[in-house]
């Protein structure tokens, strides 16, 4: 039997300006960022120029996004999703931290918790919720 391997990586969905928002997460994460146009693959019913797949691929992660069909729009807000970053890289993890709250608003200070890690919650600019937890720093 051979080895099996699978990931998960967050896909975001964006109002039409996913490249705009991935070029963000590429200056505070780093990493390769590639696009795809609804234009590259011929189809017509969307802006030639939007983005139809875009992958930020970082030593730590994969993140991916487009830009919504007409009309997804109104099935944002029916639900919260936080992506997540667990570690033990508290610098790493405070930058992150502070470049999301740019132009976003902090729901939980990035502090040391009861349970003894450092946690906080944030929401970029684009109304991502991020959520981030460094295990027990010194």
């Amino acid at each position: 039997m051979r080895d099996m391997s699978i990931t998960m990586s967050p896909y975001l969905n964006f109002p039409g300006n996913s490249r705009e928002a991935m070029t963000h997460y590429q200056q505070i994460f780093g990493g390769d960022l590639n696009f795809f146009t609804f234009g590259d693959f011929g189809i017509t019913d969307f802006p030639a120029d939007g983005t139809m797949h875009a992958a930020l691929t970082t030593p730590h992660f994969t993140l991916f996004a487009s830009d919504a069909m007409p009309g997804a729009e109104a099935t944002w807000g029916g639900t919260r999703n936080y992506i997540s970053f667990m570690g033990d890289d508290l610098p790493t993890l405070t930058t992150w931290f502070n470049a999301l709250a740019e132009g976003g608003s902090v729901g939980q200070p990035l502090e040391r918790q009861t349970w003894g890690d450092v946690y906080g919650i944030v929401m970029d600019k684009y109304g991502i919720e991020w959520m981030v937890n460094c295990a027990a720093p010194e």
